[in-house]
């Protein structure tokens, strides 16, 4: 199966860590990354498509990606 994730989090290191983990995990980058700025909370905000191949299982909606 191939799964997608779209990870968001603000522009600071916490973003990067979280993409690197998910890259150290065996997700791939796909697409590039987006910036946008949150009028709510003033502050930039930075998104990244990744996604995986997964051997040997079958897609269902209640998987929870994070796991992978």
């Amino acid at each position: 199966m191939k799964l997608y994730r779209f990870l968001t989090g603000p522009d600071d290191a916490t973003f990067c860590h979280k993409v690197t983990a998910a890259v150290n995990k065996g997700w791939h980058l796909f697409g590039s990354p987006t910036y946008s700025f949150d009028a709510e909370t003033r502050t930039m905000r930075c998104g990244q498509a990744v996604v995986k191949d997964v051997e040997g299982a079958e897609y269902t909606p209640d998987i929870k990606l994070g796991d992978y």
